[in-house]
This record gives structure tokens, sequence and C-alpha cells, in this order.
């Protein structure tokens, strides 16, 4: 099967040192496509409403190097502030300073030359037309805001794959960047129109996606539920061992994570518990929406030595701080998926998350609490902090790439029989 694979949203995250759980999932598709026998990966990007291709062999040595810097085995440019962080927790004393990145400036403006290695996919070939092929895959949400790319493949009689992480700048767009809920909903109404089937990583977005293409009169094709795999750096093993307890949340700052109201319990803990106080680390990039955050971290007194924020960790770095917390973090507002907190599970890091469908479906054995609930939340990790006998996490059997794969096999129609019906996923 000659599979067009989107690369688009890779390539973007060319220079990152770290990704994001959408990331890990582009990175996981290359790597399968890449490995199967019975597949011919042609990477393509989208170019003004179009797709052209890339360069295979100097893709397939992109997606190794990018492999190498995330899992941490390459040298990252974050180790300096990572080892500030490591400091700060396992001090005997509470520091004086809280160890934070700096928030991005509103007016920065990304360097136009790029390194000579970045400037081949731009070189691609952009008059050819595209090979031959039975099959275009697309995971990243990319390309999709316009449609010209899908009704041109569809014209070809090339199926369309198209995954669907969830639908949140439709249903709430007020966490979301301005102009985002429009761009998402061309997203979706094409992927609705021209695609020859959905995937997508959980029942509730499923669920979700099905109301949507409701209210706008359209008829979905296939739709398959495929829970996201977990990579294996998270499972039990090394953690990080300090001084005092303290609590971590992984993902981008960003409104919808419900953080202003976590810090402003912690403030509250903070007038409580005085020096007994537990530490925050918030680990993940500034997003959009985030100015109560960056109020509390940079002028707030009591949460000065307390709460800290990290950027692009290596997962070598990611998963020793999780094993090592009191209990990972989820208040979450709303979610499509939620990987930070099934990794958590899947190492057997205590879990304390909101309860929304996505935790309920994934998570079901963690502590769940309405994420409105300040005052329940506040006693969660009080409970937590004081219990310096915690109780092991309850048995979880994490969801695996190769479950996630025999379902995508089944629904693009590699690997022989489908098996969409031994999962119960099939729609």
């Amino acid at each position: 099967m000659r599979v067009l694979y989107d690369v688009s949203r890779l390539l973007s995250r060319a220079e990152r040192t770290a990704p994001t759980g959408v990331d890990r999932v582009c990175l996981a598709y290359a790597e399968w496509l890449d490995q199967r026998s019975d597949v011919v990966m042609i990477p393509v990007r989208g170019r003004k409403g179009r797709l052209v291709t890339v360069d295979q062999t100097w893709f397939r040595d992109f997606v190794r190097s990018l492999r190498a810097r995330w899992d941490g085995r390459t040298v990252n440019g974050a180790a300096r502030h990572e080892a500030r962080l490591l400091a700060a927790l396992t001090h005997d004393q509470r520091p004086a300073e809280s160890v934070i990145c700096p928030p991005p400036l509103a007016d920065h403006k990304p360097a136009r030359d790029k390194p000579r290695v970045l400037r081949q996919f731009f070189r691609s070939r952009h008059a050819a037309p595209l090979p031959a092929a039975d099959l275009y895959l697309n995971v990243g949400h990319t390309t999709l805001h316009e449609a010209d790319a899908l009704q041109a493949l569809e014209q070809d009689g090339v199926d369309r794959v198209v995954m669907i992480h969830d639908l949140i700048p439709i249903t709430h767009p007020e966490f979301c960047r301005p102009g985002d809920a429009d761009k998402h909903r061309a997203r979706v109404v094409h992927t609705l129109r021209h695609a020859s089937s959905i995937l997508v990583n959980s029942r509730h977005t499923a669920d979700q996606l099905a109301g949507f293409a409701a209210r706008e009169g359209l008829t979905p094709p296939p739709v398959h539920v495929a829970h996201l795999g977990i990579e294996t750096a998270f499972a039990p093993g090394d953690a990080v061992r300090a001084s005092r307890p303290y609590f971590i949340h992984v993902g981008t700052i960003e409104a919808r994570k419900n953080l202003a109201q976590l810090l402003t319990l912690w403030r509250r803990l903070e007038e409580e518990m005085g020096e007994r106080t537990p530490s925050l680390v918030l680990v993940g990039r500034y997003g959009w929406e985030n100015e109560a955050v960056l109020d509390h971290l940079q002028r707030s007194p009591n949460l000065q030595g307390v709460v800290h924020q990290a950027e692009n960790l290596s997962d070598g770095a990611l998963v020793r701080l999780m094993r090592g917390a009191r209990a990972v973090l989820a208040p979450s507002a709303v979610e499509g998926f939620d990987l930070p907190a099934v990794e958590a599970c899947a190492m057997g890091a205590p879990l304390i998350a909101s309860d929304i469908p996505p935790h309920r479906e994934l998570t079901p054995q963690a502590r769940l609490i309405d994420p409105l609930d300040g005052l329940g939340w506040l006693d969660a990790i009080r409970r937590a902090t004081l219990d310096e006998a915690s109780k092991p996490a309850a048995a979880f059997a994490p969801p695996r790439w190769d479950d996630h794969f025999a379902v995508v096999a089944g629904a693009v129609g590699l690997g022989g029989s489908s098996p969409l019906a031994a999962h119960g996923e099939g729609e």
C-alpha cells in the first residue's frame, strides 16, 4: 500500500526539544508506517492548499533524530533549567525564588533564516504531481482548514483517513486563541465531507463529533475509536527523591487546563501550611489565554519558591519527575484524551483528575473531582501531602500502540481481517 502521510505538523516541530501529545502521535505514526514491509510511506506536506512531497530519505533521518532528541538521547537545550528545577526540589530549605521559564514576548517574531538542514523540506518538489497512492493519512490536524487537498485526492480515487483529536475550539472557543474556532470548524467540516473514514482517540471525542455532524446536517463516514498508545518510557522506574512533597501537572499552560484555580488553591495551602507547603511543578510550554497563570507565577509572594515551571524536558527527566510526585494533577475543564493523565496511570503514579468524560473513560481508577469543586481539590491535595505512606496506585493496563495500530490497520485495510469487531470500537 502506497500511503501519502501528511507530515506538516512534524516538520513544524523540527526545532522543538520536547513534544506535545499530538506531536507524539504524529511521530508514532511515522515510525509505524516506516517499519511496515507492506507499506511505502510517501511523506507529504501542505503548501498553498495542495500537497507536495518531501524527500523520503531525508524524512527518515529526520524522524530518527527527532525521536532521539525527544527521548533525551541527544543533548537537550533545557538541561541547565532542568538542573535548577531538580536543585529546588531536592534542597532542604524552600528556595527564595521559583524556577520558571520566561514567557514568550508578545512582539517576538521567529528568525527568518533557518538552518540549512531545515531548508531541505521547503525545497520539496512543488511543481511535480503527487505520485500514485492508495491512501492519504493525516493525524495532525494540519492542511485540513482548506478543502482543496482532500477534494483533489477524492477525485483521484485515493482513500482519505483523518484523525480528529478533539473539538475543543468548537465546543469551548473561550479557551482558545481568537480565530481558532472558525479554523477548526472548517477542518472538521471538510473531514466529515471528504474523508473516507475518521479516527478518534476516545469514545468522548466520537460522541462530540457525532453531535457536531448532526447539528451541521452532515452524514459522517465510518468513525473508528482507537485509544492512543503510551510510550515505553512511561512505566515504573527511578524517581526524583525530593526533600519535601511535590505535585506535578503536565501539559501546555492554557486556560482550559484550569491552572489559575489550581494556583489559587496553592496560595491557600501556603497560607495554611507555611514552610510545610508542598511544591507544585508545571511542566509545559506557555500557551494562550494564560495571563492569570503568569500573574500568579510572577507576582504572588506566597508562591515564590513553591510553584515552579519547566518546559522542553526530555522524556527521561519528565518520567522521573512524574514518578517522584506525591500525585500527578489533571484539573482540566475539558479534554479530548489527556495523554499525560493516562501516562501517569501507566507508570503507577497516583492521579488526581477532573471528573470529566475522558477521565472517566480512560482513567476511572484515579481520584476524580469536579473541576469546579475547589474545596474538594484542596482537601485531596492536603490529604495527599500529609499522607507520607501514600497508597500505591490502582492496577492499570495502559493502552498500547500495538492495539491502537491494530484498529487503524483494520480501518485502512492493512494486515488481513479487520480487528474492529474484536475491539468493539468500529462504527
